[in-house]
């Protein structure tokens, strides 16, 4: 593709949704929550009995929880760096370093947000992006959930549920990720600009 991308597919990681483009698909979503809950009561309970059977059976089991997270995170970043190339965009995909820490989240959000293997993700879609030539670049995703991305006014009641988004200031509603998105692909896209006259071979990926 141009080495200069036109604009940037913004990529939010979150709880409900693995991941959500600026382009408006969702990855993920509650049947896959369901499933991971599941996964999470069994194996406690596996490791509550204690026996040598419960553990082979825990440790077969885990294998297999790897495996599928595996395969979702391999569709979900084929998806996201197809349409990137097929649209002449860049990624542009969240710093992962402090995915953890960003959020205030009750106790089984967190058990969920641990237990997803984001940091794969991202490295599958850096390696797709790159084995592509679609350019990609890391943002910090702080206050992205709080910034309306019409007015860009931040504040923590912009945010009244998990799933919803409602800008105080612009009166802008908008799905909570899809918004949180948006404002991740324009920091991609401002990245891109000021490092672009000097900088622009190093910043076709930055892995």
């Amino acid at each position: 593709m141009d080495a200069h991308p036109a604009s940037f597919v913004g990529v939010d990681l979150g709880i409900v949704n693995i991941a959500t483009t600026s382009t408006g698909t969702r990855h993920g979503g509650r049947r896959l929550n369901r499933r991971r809950e599941a996964d999470r009561t069994l194996r406690a309970k596996l490791q509550r009995k204690g026996t040598k059977s419960a553990r082979r059976r825990a440790k077969k089991h885990a294998g297999k929880e790897a495996r599928r997270a595996r395969d979702i995170n391999h569709k979900i970043s084929k998806h996201i760096v197809a349409e990137a190339q097929r649209t002449g965009r860049g990624i542009a995909l969240e710093d992962l370093g402090g995915i953890r820490e960003r959020a205030r989240l009750r106790k089984p959000q967190r058990v969920t947000l641990h237990s997803w293997s984001f940091h794969q993700l991202g490295a599958f879609i850096a390696y797709k992006a790159k084995r592509a030539g679609v350019p990609l670049v890391h943002v910090d995703p702080a206050y992205t959930s709080q910034e309306c991305s019409q007015c860009h006014h931040t504040d923590r009641r912009n945010r009244p549920s998990q799933a919803r988004f409602a800008c105080q200031v612009c009166g802008f509603v908008e799905h909570a990720d899809l918004n949180s998105s948006h404002n991740i692909a324009a920091r991609g896209w401002w990245t891109w600009v000021r490092g672009a006259e000097s900088q622009a071979p190093a910043l076709t990926l930055i892995a």
